[in-house]
């Protein structure tokens, strides 16, 4: 124990009020922001499913084989 005990190595310097205020706001806004996302990836992994569910009995749309074609040429 060769090092000497200063109030800078043993006590961490206190942050700043405007320090304190920016971490209580910035975590604030992450957690808004977090929340939201995770909210709006439910909401649609929910509606895929959904839409899946509804193309899957739908039956199969297809085509029309014999569709006609317009003239747009005019005399």
């Amino acid at each position: 124990m060769a090092s000497t005990v200063t109030t800078g190595n043993v006590f961490r310097p206190k942050p700043s009020k405007a320090e304190t205020k920016a971490d209580i706001t910035d975590h604030a806004a992450r957690a808004i922001i977090t929340d939201e996302a995770e909210r709006r990836e439910a909401k649609t992994a929910k509606l895929r499913q959904a839409r899946l569910e509804r193309e899957a009995m739908q039956p199969a749309a297809t085509a029309p084989s014999g569709a006609k074609r317009l003239n747009s040429r005019k005399g």
